[in-house]
């Protein structure tokens, strides 16, 4: 028998398989056009989707209205900005984009344990996702702070210099050990404190790694932030048990991942996971000198006529033409003029 929930799920399916076209399609600029179609195609449906959904396991008056509020103000935020966008702002409009999506993840990563923590975390024990619940939560406040500090620069609101702190890259490394740490701690016995310690570290973490690239590279540091919102959305798709979740956050963090390191690679770049710094952290692979052998050429002798005088020498002297003699005296005015 066909219901609402097995409908929905095939519309999932059917809006996975949308995003994957347009992800194709977007590839070439031929069919860019095209593509971007298929996505809010993809998007529409996803979005019907999910609200049918919710009215079938009997979402309160309440909820739907505040559901219903928050789909038309940001639908309506959305093409407010993108109308007005050029093509070369577009970094600067994607930027807060993904912050969105981190805050959402931060949100619903805490949401998820302060409701579930109330009966002991059982639930999220027993289907193994207290590691995912975490991770969830640090990637995306890294992405929050992150696209933030990437706006800003962007726009011109703070400083597009690089910061330099003493021993960034150690810093790095440090909050991605304490995240370790703190996952594991996190499975094995959860608390409260641990969550709050390693949100606190994550939005440190996202605001140091941009805050340390200037703005030349901030077009890079935006398609990087799109690859974390992308996965922080494939976690809470896990958490939700929602495929067409955990689809889409794969799809855009692979995506992202790959143009990153693209766009790295031609500007000569390096991207790493742990630590996307500039240019002036990390030193370049050295290369070896390459001489270059060029033939020395004999110059020709100028001409008489171009070459320019000896200023010590003294200038020759100018003969002038002799005067020629008169025959004014010959000819008698008469004759010199003419009728």
């Amino acid at each position: 028998m066909i219901s609402i929930e097995s409908t929905t799920y095939a519309a999932c399916i059917v809006s996975a398989l949308l995003f994957i076209v347009a992800l194709a399609g977007l590839s070439r600029h031929e069919s860019a056009k095209l593509g971007n179609t298929f996505g809010i195609a993809g998007m529409t449906v996803a979005l019907a989707a999910t609200v049918a959904l919710a009215i079938d396991r009997g979402i309160s008056g309440l909820g739907l209205g505040l559901l219903a509020v928050a789909m038309l103000v940001g639908a309506s935020t959305g093409l407010q900005r993108a109308r007005r966008v050029e093509m070369t702002g577009m970094p600067e409009l994607i930027a807060p984009l993904h912050s969105f999506v981190g805050l959402a993840a931060v949100l619903f990563g805490w949401n998820g344990y302060l409701h579930v923590g109330g009966r002991a975390t059982v639930e999220l024990d027993a289907e193994g996702m207290l590691g995912i619940h975490s991770a969830e939560v640090i990637i995306g406040a890294v992405t929050f702070t992150g696209s933030v500090v990437a706006y800003l620069k962007l726009s011109g609101k703070v400083k597009c210099s690089p910061l330099s702190l003493p021993g960034k890259n150690l810093l790095n490394l440090a909050a991605l050990t304490a995240f370790a740490a703190l996952t594991v701690w996190f499975v094995i016995e959860p608390q409260l404190w641990m969550l709050v310690v390693a949100t606190v570290l994550a939005l440190f973490l996202g605001w140091h790694l941009v805050a340390s690239i200037g703005s030349g590279d901030m077009p890079v540091v935006v398609s990087m932030l799109n690859s974390y919102s992308g996965w922080a959305a494939a976690t809470s798709g896990f958490l939700l048990a929602n495929d067409l979740l955990i689809v889409t956050g794969a799809l855009v963090g692979a995506s992202g991942a790959y143009l990153s390191y693209t766009m790295c690679k031609a500007m000569n770049r390096r991207s790493s996971p742990s630590s996307r710094v500039d240019s002036v952290s990390l030193p370049h692979r050295a290369t070896k000198p390459t001489t270059v052998t060029t033939a020395r050429r004999t110059p020709t002798p100028l001409p008489n006529c171009c070459r320019m005088p000896n200023p010590s020498s003294s200038p020759p002297a100018m003969e002038w033409p002799s005067p020629r003699p008169s025959t004014a005296s010959q000819t008698s005015p008469a004759d010199s003029v003419k009728w």
